[in-house]
Formats: structure tokens, sequence, C-alpha cells
């Protein structure tokens, strides 16, 4: 299961952190991709991430699922990127798994994904998905998957690794981790 992780400048690094280490903890195959040509991003709070390699160097047919972190500039960033618009509808379009946090779930409502599904975000961006809104940690509905923000990082991340390898392997990284699935 090859996860895609594009990684924009401004991203919140607490829940692009999370997912990336609780995916490959499953041993789930996780590339991040600067969405600039350049490796290195800003993120958040005056961090710094490394990033596996750029989004021109990508070819997304390899990949079985899109996971979006968020933040404040970093969604913003999505937002506004063709690229990852586009990304999201043929993911979406070849039901392979769209996933989002915080923000990022405005994305996927842009991208026009969300009609007639059910999706969480980070509560201040509610509007934005309309009648797509609920308010809960983290919501599975088909390939789509979504969560609220950074407290619930490790959820949501528990959570597609439950969709993507089992439950099984979801309560076994939960217990090293001295967590629950809830």
């Amino acid at each position: 299961m090859p996860v895609l992780i594009p990684l924009a400048e401004g991203v919140e690094p607490l829940e692009a952190v999370t997912i990336i280490d609780v995916l490959r903890r499953a041993s789930i195959r996780v590339t991040t991709a600067s969405l600039t040509d350049h490796i290195t991003i800003h993120a958040a709070h005056g961090i710094k991430l490394a990033a596996d390699t750029t989004w021109s160097a990508l070819n997304l047919e390899e990949f079985d699922a899109l996971v979006l972190p968020g933040g404040g500039k970093g969604t913003e960033v999505l937002k506004h990127d063709e690229r990852i618009l586009s990304a999201v509808r043929q993911f979406a379009i070849t039901e392979r798994h769209v996933c989002a946090i915080c923000a990022a779930p405005t994305v996927l409502a842009k991208a026009g994904v969300l009609e007639g599904r059910t999706a969480t975000c980070y509560p201040s961006c509610a509007e934005e998905l309309g009648d797509a809104y609920a308010n809960a940690p983290v919501i599975a509905d088909g390939n789509i998957i979504t969560g609220q923000g950074p407290g619930t990082a490790l959820l949501f991340s528990l959570v597609l690794v439950q969709h993507f390898k089992g439950e099984l392997e979801a309560q076994k990284v939960a217990d090293a981790l001295l967590t629950t699935i809830q």
C-alpha cells in the first residue's frame, strides 16, 4: 500500500510527522513529496522537514493513497496548487484513498470530492465543507478519511493503518505506542 504525502510550505509538522511515523511503524511505504523544487520544507512553528522527493519527480499511478496534512498556511498552498486538486480528483475517481486532516479537508471540498460524503475538519473550517461536515475526531466514509486536527493526528493515523493494513496491524501499532484506537 504505497502512500503519498505532499508537504507544502507551512504544513502543520505535528500532523505530518505523526502520520509519516505511524504509517511507517505499520510497514506502510510512505513517500513524502515537496511541492517546491527543494527537498527542505519550512513547516509551521519554525520547523524544517526534509521530503523524500519533489512532486515533479512522482508518478501518481504508483500510489494507492493520498494523505494531506493540514495547517493553515500549508492548506492554503495545497488549495491553490492545481497539481494537488487534480491528484485529489484522480485518486477519488479511481477509488483510491483520499485522506486529509485539520484544514486540509477543505482541499477535498474545493476539489469537489465530498459531495454525498461525510467528513470532518478543524472546526473553524467547517463552513467550507458545507453539508459534508460532521463534528467528530475522525471520519471514514468509503475511500475518504478525514481528521479534525493536531490533537487527533495519532487517532487519524491509526485509522489510516486500519484501512490500509487491517485491524490487527492497527492494534499492534497502537499497543506499541501505549494508546488505543477509539
